[in-house]
């Protein structure tokens, strides 16, 4: 018995045939409209991957003093990763480490500390992607983040993470001098929850 899709004209339930649309014509189709696009030149393929690795702290510590001077550095990183581009370029990183609200520093939780890049499209979502199966791997039940009130937070929604409400009064920083208002995003394991 032949599992999968059928080889050669398929016949509908009227009886009339249409070609054999399987994953290899289509893919034979969409890389010769790449072609005429010029989409899979070397150049454009080797510039649009992007390959996450380890990175020194130190590393990404001046990575972010770099793109975004008006941050602080955060203190306790228990890791970091960085995105490079197709040429070794680093575009993006991400520091994690322990959570800074005590609230959280449960021994399952983890903090997306930093992340910045130099604006390299996808390279946060790449990042982000990449942190949470290693942060499982390292026995966390939960990661968190914040971003401001302002930001939109599409990349940490697109990696699985969904905002989290606060109950009213709780770590409330608005009305402190210096502060921000931000919001809580976490992303947890199947069965996670305390």
């Amino acid at each position: 018995m032949r599992l999968g899709p059928p080889s050669g004209p398929v016949a509908h339930a009227s009886g009339e045939t249409c070609p054999d649309y399987t994953m290899e014509s289509r893919n034979e189709n969409q890389t010769i409209a790449n072609e005429r696009e010029g989409l899979n030149s070397p150049e454009h393929l080797e510039n649009h991957r992007l390959v996450i690795s380890p990175v020194p702290i130190q590393t990404v510590r001046a990575f972010i003093a770099w793109t975004q001077p008006h941050l602080a550095s955060p203190a306790g990183a228990v890791f970091a990763l960085g995105a490079q581009s197709g040429d070794g370029t680093l575009v993006g990183v991400v520091l994690i480490g322990w959570p800074t609200a005590w609230a959280f520093d449960d021994g399952d939780t983890a903090e997306v500390l930093a992340l910045a890049t130099d604006g390299t499209s996808d390279a946060s979502r790449a990042l982000l992607g990449a942190v949470w199966p290693l942060v499982r791997e390292m026995g966390y039940r939960r990661l968190i983040a914040y971003t401001r009130i302002e930001e939109s937070g599409t990349d940490l929604w697109d990696a699985g993470f969904r905002v989290v409400p606060r109950p009213f009064g709780w770590w409330d920083t608005a009305g402190r001098a210096g502060d921000v208002a931000r919001v809580l995003w976490a992303i947890r394991a199947v069965g996670g929850r305390r």
